[in-house]
């Protein structure tokens, strides 16, 4: 019997990588929903709705219909790459610039509603590993396993830093964890589907753990709930 993973946490704390490694090793689907609000953030963009100061919420509702974000898999890393409006953002969206506009377009009721709804569809047949803010909260209440994942903003941002600096990106570290910073209070205190903890979530704080051994113990909970539904 398959279930469904729902991973929450904060940003940067390794959801998508482990939930990567969790699909791969039981065989089931990944869906990276941070890609899917992510996409939603460079079709702003692009529009020219949302720059510095600046945030034309209302267009952007008026617009969505005209947003299909799609995953398509990636030949040569073997990965699920979004697309939006068909064309593969993968690389666009992984910026420092996105990242500091995606959370407030993740606070439209709106854009939340329009992917809650392809989330719900894409775990109808279960065996899915899903990773965002509100998987376990709201997409997938009723998960058989629910992981919330944690680590210091220090570390964090850390994180972040190294993997732009790999990609090329000009960056400072004062810039990342002042993002990350500001992603988290954003996250946590918007009024529709807050980044909170679901009561039967189990919290994995990572911030000294590296990501071979979060795998095993994220692996194993899933085994005894897999184990539970045979």
């Amino acid at each position: 019997m398959k279930i469904t993973i729902a991973i929450d946490g904060y940003s940067s704390t390794g959801k998508s990588t482990v939930a990567k490694q969790l699909a791969d090793w039981l065989e089931y689907i990944y869906v990276d929903t941070g890609a899917m609000y992510r996409a939603v953030t460079l079709y702003a963009m692009r529009e020219g709705l949302i720059s510095d100061g600046f945030f034309d919420k209302e267009s952007l509702i008026k617009k969505l219909d005209e947003v299909e974000i799609t995953f398509v898999k990636n030949s040569s890393t073997g990965k699920a790459d979004v697309c939006l409006n068909g064309e593969n953002v993968e690389s666009y969206i992984r910026t420092l610039e996105v990242s500091s506009f995606v959370s407030p377009i993740a606070t439209v009721s709106e854009v939340r509603a329009k992917l809650v709804e392809q989330q719900q569809r894409m775990g109808e047949a279960k065996g899915i590993v899903m990773d965002g803010r509100d998987i376990g909260t709201v997409v997938f209440p009723n998960a058989e396993l629910k992981i919330f994942m944690t680590a210091s903003a220090e570390e964090r941002a850390k994180r972040r830093y190294n993997e732009l600096l790999e990609r090329g990106d000009a960056v400072t570290y004062e810039s990342v964890l002042s993002n990350v910073i500001e992603r988290d209070t954003i996250d946590t205190t918007r009024e529709d589907s807050p980044l909170v903890k679901a009561a039967d979530a189990i919290e994995i704080d990572n911030t000294e753990t590296n990501v071979e051994d979060q795998f095993h113990t994220i692996l194993q909970l899933a085994k005894d709930r897999i184990a539970k539904r045979i």
